[in-house]
């Protein structure tokens, strides 16, 4: 799909953002393997985490969809109850799925196959599957990518410290834990650097007696985050968002560069902290970003460059090795993109340097086919000179599927 985005002088006004799609594909998994019915509330219906369904649905786990209500009721099968996959679990693009899902068949009874799109394969796979190892998992990657082969056999716990800051393999491993007789212990490499919401969930999950209501997206949120301190002359406000701060770093990032922005905490659920996000236009100044700022807003940096992009002076990000890992590489992707926009900006394979303060001219953009490239190019697009082209603009889907009609509509 190719959209147009035309600039717009303003925007304001109250929003929402779906649901957070970490936290659904941990729901769908940890109530695939609980007994009785678990029902999701808020459940994100993008395409990521519909292949966990997908995969789910192959393992003998039944799902109900109410969408006028956007409830999703889990059929658990118990922790012992999955059966053998007749086909290859294809996990498209979504590397949470592979992962996950890695641990969770490592210690069953059965043997699997992961595997997923032209992109998913080119990501690294031996980095949850070496940690499963020392816990007796038999996996085989293709050259350390998928596909995956899984032979199912009993595992025993570890104590494992973590060599990557990665929430996908600390919550692999834990789900593989759960089929151990011993105990298994995870060690960060800094502890409330990578995301606890496995952790928060498995801790909470008897009080939620079934039921989880899943706040909005914080990484889809930051767009807007973004696109208010840049327009939102009269402010703007976003709803019922995840304020987990394992996840918030951008907007410590922001308020460094002068960004006005008032977060307000309206509940707890499940140990997940949610609450709204007040933003208003804003002068933008320089900052450098590097070290533990980076973990703690590793989805969010293709946004921030945008921000960068409106701070008068030059913006230097450093340590950010793990963005050349993800759907495409972000640093020369985003760096690629904003150059045909008349951005001043270079990147090497640990980060980037922006000159901001020059202005930007519309321009016919390709996002690759990474979700958050899509979108972080469309708010480039709304603050520039002349209305910009986005190629490929579909992949917002993975993760925001009213991303364009929420943008519009502002």
């Amino acid at each position: 799909m190719t959209t147009t985005i035309k600039p717009k002088t303003a925007v304001g006004g109250v929003i929402t953002v779906p649901g957070d799609k970490s936290i659904s594909h941990r729901a769908v998994i940890l109530g695939s393997i609980s007994e009785g019915i678990t029902q999701i509330h808020g459940f994100l219906r993008g395409e990521d985490n519909l292949a966990t369904i997908s995969c789910l649905r192959q393992l003998g786990v039944d799902f109900e969809e109410d969408v006028d209500n956007n409830i999703l009721r889990v059929q658990g099968v118990g922790l012992r109850g999955l059966k053998p996959p007749k086909d290859v679990l294809f996990c498209g693009n979504s590397g949470t799925t592979m992962r996950l899902l890695c641990g969770l068949l490592a210690g069953q009874n059965f043997d699997s196959v992961l595997d997923g799109d032209p992109s998913l394969r080119k990501r690294p796979m031996e980095r949850v599957a070496t940690p499963l190892r020392l816990m007796g998992a038999e996996i085989a990657t293709t050259g350390g990518n998928a596909p995956l082969k899984i032979s199912g056999r009993p595992l025993v716990g570890i104590d494992y410290q973590m060599t990557i800051h990665s929430a996908q393999i600390k919550s692999a491993i834990l789900l593989a834990g759960l089929y151990t007789k011993n105990k298994t212990k995870v060690t960060e490499l800094k502890q409330g650097l990578t995301r606890n919401h496995t952790e928060l969930m498995l801790a909470n999950w008897q009080r939620l007696n079934g039921k989880i209501h899943i706040c909005g997206d914080f990484s889809s949120a930051a767009f807007f985050v973004v696109l208010g301190l840049l327009l939102a002359d009269a402010g703007l406000t976003i709803q019922n968002v995840g304020l987990n701060p394992t996840r918030t770093g951008l907007l410590t990032a922001l308020k460094r560069m002068g960004g006005y922005i008032k977060t307000n905490i309206t509940k707890t659920e499940g140990g997940e902290i949610v609450g709204n996000i007040f933003v208003k236009k804003s002068k933008l100044y320089p900052i450098a970003l590097s070290g533990n700022q980076i973990p703690l807003m590793i989805d969010e940096i293709p946004i921030f460059t945008i921000a960068a992009l409106f701070a008068d002076g030059t913006t230097i990000i450093s340590d950010a090795e793990e963005l050349t890992v993800k759907e495409t590489n972000r640093l020369q992707t985003i760096t690629t993109e904003l150059v045909k926009i008349g951005a001043k900006i270079t990147a090497d394979n640990q980060g980037m340097v922006i000159e901001g303060g020059h202005p930007i001219s519309g321009a016919t953009l390709d996002s690759h086919g990474d979700h958050r490239i899509a979108m972080s190019l469309a708010i480039a697009a709304t603050n520039a000179q002349s209305p910009s082209i986005i190629q490929n603009a579909n992949c917002a889907d993975i993760s925001f599927p009213d991303f364009y009609k929420t943008l519009a509509e502002l």
